[in-house]
């Protein structure tokens, strides 16, 4: 699946029903493309996910799905704020740390989203406390 606002190959990955609130069209399964971090509804068979493909520090495990769904939330931090908190506090709960990711993120490059990555790891980083 290609990423519709930069068409990069996008990561796919199930979502699990507990977080099915907090998709986009509460889709089943999800892209989140590794460039621009834009997160679409996908379609077709299940596949396993990739998340290696984002950053190299991104979690395996219970927390790779609430995160990768909050990092594609993150566009619209008014429009989203419980479902990004909800999320990262459950990735949070498997032992990944949200706003060390976004660290590793902005630093990594070829990740441009449409969102200061700094700027939002910030306001985050407020919501969370």
């Amino acid at each position: 699946m290609d990423c519709p606002n930069c068409r990069a190959r996008a990561v796919v990955f199930a979502v699990p029903v507990e977080y099915r609130e907090h998709a986009p069209e509460e889709a089943a399964r999800l892209g989140l493309c590794p460039e621009c971090l834009a997160l679409t509804p996908a379609d077709g068979a299940p596949v396993e996910a990739r998340f290696e493909l984002i950053s190299s520090a991104f979690p395996d495990g219970d927390a790779a799905v609430p995160l990768a769904m909050g990092l594609g939330l993150l566009d619209s931090l008014a429009l989203n704020r419980a479902s990004i908190e909800a999320l990262f506090r459950a990735a949070e709960s498997a032992g990944a740390d949200p706003l060390l990711l976004l660290d590793r993120l902005h630093v990594q490059g070829g990740v441009d989203p449409s969102f200061d990555i700094d700027r939002r790891r910030h306001q985050l980083e407020q919501l969370l406390e």
